[in-house]
């Protein structure tokens, strides 16, 4: 009995951290779009091959149902 108390302790305590842990990098997000442009630049500015060139996104075509959300 004690023992599933310390466990179901235990996986609330690791909830907890891994929910309140940060991960990846500070700051503003990146589409993959900005992030593709970011990181063929740095290749350049580099002298590695760069990599090819992104496409930009497409303009964004609301849909019928957007009203309702």
């Amino acid at each position: 009995m004690a023992s599933g108390r310390f466990f179901a302790s235990l996986a609330l305590l690791a909830a907890i951290v891994i929910g309140v842990s940060a991960c990846g990098r500070r700051g503003p997000l990146e589409t993959p779009y900005e992030a593709a442009v970011e990181a063929r630049q740095e290749a350049i500015d580099r002298g590695e091959p760069a990599p090819p060139e992104p496409t930009p996104p497409v303009a964004d075509r609301p849909f019928i149902l957007d009203r309702l959300l």
